[in-house]
Parts: structure tokens; C-alpha cells; sequence
């Protein structure tokens, strides 16, 4: 039975399971795989308090999010994919406000993040968060 994120121990369901996906996928493993190298246990434990802090309000991230992927080359139809496999994992894993407020911020991140890229590109400067 699904239920609700409420815990660390879901959202490190949830961050798992997403980038397994992500790194399997034929559109974003490349890119994903390229930047992260072999930090990915250090790039999944900022995911976990990146959403720790987000979903469960337990303070744990503390950073820039956007910068890091201010010069990634993507596209509209990465963060579609992107997108796409973080709403499969959550509908696979969980159900719930929570995991509705996943699913919204989400979906907000991605349109803020392609908005940001395209406009530094677009403008050729770099972003100050």
C-alpha cells in the first residue's frame, strides 16, 4: 500500500529510485552521468536534504540549486524527461499531500530552472544564483 512521504527514510525512497532512473535513461544518463562522475553518493545525500528541507520542513540543505545547473546542456525536452521519470517514481512509491507538494514543486523547479537556462543563454551571462 502507498503512503505518504513523512519521513527521511521516504524521501531517500524517493531520490533513489528517481536518479536510478535517470541514470538508466537513454535522454539524461549521459548528462547526468558526464557532470556527476563518481560523486554520485555525494550528489544523492544533498538530493536527500535538498528534499528533506522541501517536502518534511527539516532544515538540512542549505545552497543554490539553480547554479549548479545553470550551464548543463539541456533543452525543454530534458526537463520533460526529467519531469516525466520524478512523477513515475512518486505514483510508483507514494500518494498523499506530501507527495502531491512533491510533485508541484517539481514541476515549478523545472519550469523555473528551463526559464533561467534559456534566458542566460539567450542573453549570453552567467547567473548570479
Amino acid at each position: 500500500m502507498k503512503k505518504d512521504i513523512t519521513h527521511l527514510d521516504d524521501v531517500k525512497l524517493l531520490v533513489d529510485s528517481f536518479y536510478t532512473k535517470i541514470r538508466n535513461d537513454g535522454l539524461l544518463a549521459n548528462i547526468f552521468n558526464e557532470i556527476i562522475q563518481d560523486n554520485w553518493p555525494k550528489h544523492l545525500e544533498k538530493m536527500y536534504q535538498f528534499w528533506q528541507t522541501v517536502l518534511l520542513d527539516e532544515h538540512t540543505y542549505y545552497g543554490a540549486p539553480f547554479r549548479p545547473h545553470a550551464h548543463l546542456p539541456v533543452d525543454k525536452r530534458h526537463f520533460e524527461r526529467w519531469l516525466s521519470l520524478f512523477e513515475e517514481t512518486l505514483d510508483e512509491h507514494f500518494k498523499g499531500e506530501i507527495a502531491e507538494e512533491a510533485r508541484w514543486r517539481a514541476n515549478k523547479m523545472a519550469q523555473m530552472f528551463l526559464f533561467k537556462i534559456e534566458h542566460h543563454r539567450q542573453n549570453n551571462s552567467n547567473p548570479l544564483v
